[in-house]
């Protein structure tokens, strides 16, 4: 197993894939584990949709802040990125130039694909909680959404948004 990469280098990394031109086009979303190693995962279509309906959702349903697809966020387990976010507007004034983001925006979103393990997902929730993120919502392809927050699973979204 490598050794964990210092956060500076996880953000110079990530500021040097996102400047390789090679890696524009990729039908790959891209992440960067906390030894520095890139990692990827094809979306299907279905995934896809998926993430635009919770985009709406969010964008619908909280007209203060801004919905984001696919922000990268520096977390302790690497540069990671929630398919959807949505981040306050006092969120984006401190941070809205940082790439990756420094802390996870309010609520960050991830749809389970069939290539994310269990731990993956448990990984990434309680990361981005760990980075700042009040909720953490787990969507499946096919429709249920788990709400996660500091104390554990919630039974509703404290930000009133309802899929």
């Amino acid at each position: 197993m490598g050794s964990v990469a210092t956060r500076e280098l996880l953000v110079a990394r990530w500021a040097q894939l996102t400047n390789d031109p090679s890696l524009n086009d990729l039908p790959y979303k891209i992440e960067i584990n906390a030894e520095g190693t890139i990692e990827m995962s094809p979306a299907s279509n279905r995934h896809g949709m998926k993430q635009a309906e919770i985009a709406r959702a969010l964008g619908n349903a909280l007209s203060h802040g801004t919905v984001i697809t696919e922000c990268s966020v520096l977390t302790d387990i690497g540069v990671r990125v929630p398919d959807v976010a949505w981040a306050s507007t006092e969120f984006i004034a401190r941070e809205g130039k940082n790439t990756p983001f420094s802390r996870a925006p309010e609520i960050c979103v991830e749809v389970r694909s069939a290539s994310n393990s269990a731990r993956e997902i448990a990984d990434k929730v309680r990361a981005y909680l760990a980075a700042g993120a009040v909720e953490v919502w787990v969507a499946e392809e096919e429709g249920a959404v788990s709400i996660h927050g500091q104390a554990g699973e919630l039974a509703s979204s404290r930000f009133g948004v309802k899929l």
